[in-house]
């Protein structure tokens, strides 16, 4: 459209031109034409590269970078790395509101959301890692404001393409890097907010949390991670099922999730 509008002014500058016979006056305005022009495409060209780094150690050799897709909006996602027999290692990076167990805006009962900050338990939200992580202090599966999940980098959910900058696991020399995430609220024609009526957590989850995973091995310097499942949608077990034919917009939350290790 800016390009039609500029069009349209160089048409009318050149008329103007013709009849004032002003060729430095042509001239002059092709110059600024093509300044707009390109400084626009400039500007598309460096928004389209806009990236947030989040540092968790700057001497880090490992680099997760996450290309957001046509569905992101403000999902909740934790990072973590298992050995090759699927146990649970450490934590790399959640979201701080699901770590805190406090949120911008407080559940009441299974539908009301408050305009204050408060607490919201996320039953559903990343059940795949809550089992793989075990109970927080011996007493909860989920984070809560009094006993919140702490033994990880947290921030709130980036609002463009992000990387996070962090130390590789050193101590095998394969390794996987996976990631849970979820929008809440996500239906679609499978998932829809009559399936399972009798439960609050499935209600405020929708679709259930997509899963992403990759081996890490000596073999090669960059991974990316690929859907392997989807998590409990009423977030009562660790179960990973690995029929994604249901999911649509679930899919689309992230494009793409590359691990390049220096």
């Amino acid at each position: 459209m800016i390009l039609i509008c500029y069009c349209i002014i160089f048409a009318n500058l050149i008329q103007n031109c013709y009849n004032m016979k002003y060729f430095s006056v042509l001239a002059s305005s092709i110059i600024i034409i093509l300044t707009l022009v390109g400084c626009n495409s400039s500007d598309k060209i460096t928004n389209s590269y806009n990236k947030q780094s989040i540092i968790i150690d700057e001497n880090g050799d490992q680099n997760i970078s996450i290309t957001r897709g046509s569905s992101f909006d403000h999902p909740t996602f934790v990072i973590w790395i298992e050995d090759l027999a699927g146990n649970y290692i450490y934590t790399v990076y959640i979201t701080k509101s699901y770590a805190s167990g406090s949120y911008q805006y407080e559940l009441v009962n299974d539908s009301i959301w408050l305009n204050s900050e408060g607490p919201s338990y996320q039953l559903a939200a990343l059940p795949y890692w809550n089992q793989k992580k075990g109970l927080i202090n011996g007493v909860e599966i989920v984070p809560t404001i009094e006993n919140p999940y702490i033994d990880a980098y947290t921030g709130a959910t980036p609002k463009t393409n992000f990387s996070i900058l962090n130390n590789s696991y050193s101590e095998a020399s394969e390794y996987r890097v996976l990631l849970e995430i979820n929008q809440l609220g996500d239906w679609n024609y499978y998932w829809t907010n009559t399936k399972y009526p009798e439960s609050n957590a499935y209600k405020n989850s929708a679709q259930p949390s997509l899963i992403y995973s990759v081996v890490i091995d000596q073999n090669s310097s960059e991974f990316y991670l690929n859907p392997i499942g989807h998590g409990d949608p009423l977030g009562f077990s660790g179960k990973l099922n690995t029929n994604l034919s249901t999911l649509t917009t679930a899919k689309e939350i992230i494009k793409e999730i590359r691990v390049t290790i220096k």
